[in-house]
């Protein structure tokens, strides 16, 4: 069509085309401060041209849609470095606060009262029956106990906290995933026809997924038509199109992947912040089959300081105290076949765990873990908060805690496997070990679940028995393991609980005799009679938890033993002599001890195997790791947070509003209007004219 009429035409779609231009320009200028909102324009087309003299001639501008400027290469680059920052971020700010626990730069810090309980000690062997010198001891000892488990109690309380961030955030994460499935859908139906695009359900969902992104790592696979594909970057499907799928955090539990018909399951006891796979290496029934421990899923197994790396499967009363002495694992029987078989496998997570629901039965654990090469584990969780705060909790908190339950095991067992084999101004009429063992007719050294039973060595223990009234000794001998001629030492690989009981009835015909209660050793003297411990090579008495200074096994358990709180004459400063005499004046013992302030012993964790130094070294470690660890997150932080920052501000150049440029365009389209507006009355006044002729 050519003409007037054309003119007229090409008039109105100028209208339509400018007035569309300044509306999205004025959408533009309305939303500048809005978050997530991208910048919007009219593409503009000529319209179709028509054959005729003196040439083809255009039928004017067509609107063919409103476009959205976004670069999709860039937001891809952004999200990835957008969820690291967060992962450091979060990492960072909780560090900090485990800065506060950990502050050693007041008077009450573990360091200040650890030199002071040694200080005591110093004092002690000056002065070793100074009651006033034993009793500023009991004080100074009280004030350890309590700064030890202060620190153990907050960081505990911190993992807690933790655990509850993270029930928050993967409540959110699901509430977004189901956002954006459901924004998926309307984007479909709205751009399925080809003739609208839903810039405004697209912003939105570029919104969601930039917070999904700053809580967990995420691939973003844009299919179009609104159908995208979400998933972690180890592969786990989060959003399909418009489907959601589900995260879980759920609470400790053991997960078995079997080969066998074993119709019961592994149970554990303990706190831990590492997780297990337990696999099964011999076969069998429980009591006969045997199985391995790993924490870095079978990379390497767990051993004990003997070399052992196999354990035997079994029922509660035969449960295994792993080595690193935090986790006791047994097998429940079931009703059906209770054989386990080569291959079969169990994971243990004693901490609540993070799960990604494929189905509503079939779930796998995607738990952000950090390997002990301090490498991420690649089929988990990577980035963004969530892992942030999982490895704060656990590789973070949980290494604290376990150097920390290492610094107290080894003040316990040096401390008291010095003063169990002394004395001091009172002898026993009955004594109670605080430790118990898991089984009674089991080797200590290896089954019986001893605390320390991996601290035992084959040897012989001296017992000296006096006459109450007198004083006088009556018998003095080394415990006899022996039931034939000749007196058999203590060998921890073969002798049980029992074997001791055993030992000491046989050894003394009855002045001193000896019960096991509750898994734990009781030795009691004749009436008329008492008794006094004298040197001990195997470790028993420190590692029963008799005539020694603390209670207890790690930093949580740490305490003064009881019979010292409830009589400071029982706080061991001599020792018996080979003749079994307690002298006056006897300093043996606290020398001893108050020379365990300078020297190098020997501390065992799993992430860093066994180092040697002193308490207070390996205590001051602690502390430098949190700060070397804190400023390593800030660094990260700082580093990830420069590049988010960089590739954010590119995209704000590309869809960002800028007020001036969309000023320059409203005015350009506020004249193009205007133009458009005088090209209609110019036609019609052609009109006009053409109309007068016929008249």
């Amino acid at each position: 069509m050519t003409g007037i009429a054309a003119l007229l035409d090409i008039g109105k779609k100028s209208l339509f085309a400018n007035q569309a231009a300044i509306e999205v320009i004025g959408n533009n200028i309305s939303n500048a401060n809005t978050p997530g909102y991208s910048r919007q324009a009219v593409r503009l087309e000529d319209g179709l041209y028509i054959d005729s003299s003196p040439g083809q001639l255009g039928s004017g501008v067509n609107a063919v849609e409103v476009i959205r400027y976004f670069d999709e290469f860039i937001e891809a680059q952004y999200l990835t470095k957008s969820s690291e920052q967060q992962r450091w971020q979060t990492l960072y700010e909780n560090l900090q606060g485990v800065e506060m626990v950990l502050n050693e730069s007041s008077a009450e810090g573990i360091n200040s009262a650890l030199n002071a309980f040694w200080a005591d000690w110093q004092k002690l062997a000056s002065n070793p029956d100074d009651t006033s010198v034993r009793s500023a001891l009991l004080g100074h000892a009280d004030s350890l106990e309590q700064a030890v488990q202060a620190v153990q109690q907050d960081l505990a309380r911190l993992q807690v906290q933790a655990d509850d961030v993270i029930t928050t955030e993967v409540d959110s994460i699901n509430t977004i995933l189901t956002t954006i499935a459901t924004l998926n859908a309307q984007i479909t139906v709205t751009e399925e026809t080809g003739k609208n695009n839903a810039n405004g359900l697209r912003d939105q969902r570029a919104e969601l997924v930039r917070q999904l992104a700053e809580k967990m790592d995420i691939n973003y696979i844009d299919n179009g038509l609104g159908n995208v594909t979400i998933t972690t970057r180890a592969g786990h499907t989060l959003v399909d199109g418009s489907n959601a799928f589900r995260l879980a955090f759920e609470a400790p539990q053991a997960i078995a992947d079997l080969r066998s018909d074993f119709s019961g399951s592994l149970q554990f006891e303990g706190e831990s912040s590492y997780e297990y796979t337990v696999k099964v290496v011999t076969g069998g029934s429980l009591g006969t089959a045997q199985f391995q421990v790993s924490v870095d899923g079978g990379r390497t197994w767990l051993k004990d300081e003997a070399g052992n790396d196999t354990f035997v499967a079994d029922v509660y009363s035969g449960r295994v105290l792993l080595p690193d002495g935090r986790m006791s694992i047994y097998f429940e029987p079931g009703a059906g076949s209770n054989d386990l078989a080569v291959g079969d496998t169990f994971e243990v997570l004693p901490k609540k765990s993070l799960f990604w629901y494929e189905t509503a039965s079939s779930k796998v654990n995607i738990t952000p873990q950090i390997l002990t090469n301090g490498q991420d584990n690649e089929r988990r969780l990577t980035g963004g908060g969530l892992a942030g705060i999982f490895q704060f909790r656990d590789a973070g908190i949980g290494g604290y805690l376990e150097k920390l339950d290492a610094f107290g095991e080894s003040l316990i067992w040096e401390v008291n496997r010095i003063h169990s084999q002394g004395t001091s101004l009172a002898r026993f009429e009955e004594v109670a070990g605080t430790n118990r063992v898991i089984s009674e007719s089991l080797p200590l050294g290896t089954a019986a679940g001893l605390a320390f039973g991996d601290k035992l060595s084959a040897g012989s223990l001296a017992i000296s028995v006096y006459d109450k009234t007198t004083g006088v000794m009556t018998q003095s001998h080394t415990l006899d393991f022996g039931a034939g001629a000749g007196v058999q030492n203590f060998d921890p690989a073969t002798h049980s609980l029992q074997d001791v009981k055993d030992a000491l009835d046989r050894t003394f015909g009855g002045a001193v005799t000896a019960t096991v209660l509750d898994g734990r050793l009781q030795i009691t003297a004749a009436a008329g009679h008492d008794f006094a411990f004298g040197s001990d090579s195997t470790g028993l008495l420190a590692a029963l938890g008799i005539n020694t200074f603390f209670e207890g096994t790690d930093s949580r358990s740490l305490a003064i033993n009881s019979t010292i709180r409830a009589n400071i004459s029982f706080i061991n400063t001599g020792h018996v002599n080979g003749a079994g005499e307690m002298n006056e004046g006897d300093n043996t013992t606290a020398k001893a001890i108050a020379a365990l302030q300078s020297r190098a012993v020997a501390t065992r964790t799993l992430s860093e195997g066994t180092t040697r130094q002193t308490l207070g070294e390996y205590y001051s470690t602690i502390v430098a790791k949190a700060g070397s660890d804190t400023q390593g997150a800030k660094f990260n932080y700082e580093y990830q947070q420069a590049l988010a920052n960089d590739l954010k501000s590119r995209q704000e150049s590309v869809s960002g509003v800028n007020l001036d440029e969309e000023m320059t365009n409203l005015i350009k389209f506020q004249h193009a209007y205007t133009a458009a507006a005088k090209l209609i009355t110019t036609a019609e006044s052609m009109l006009q004219v053409l109309l007068g002729l016929k008249q």
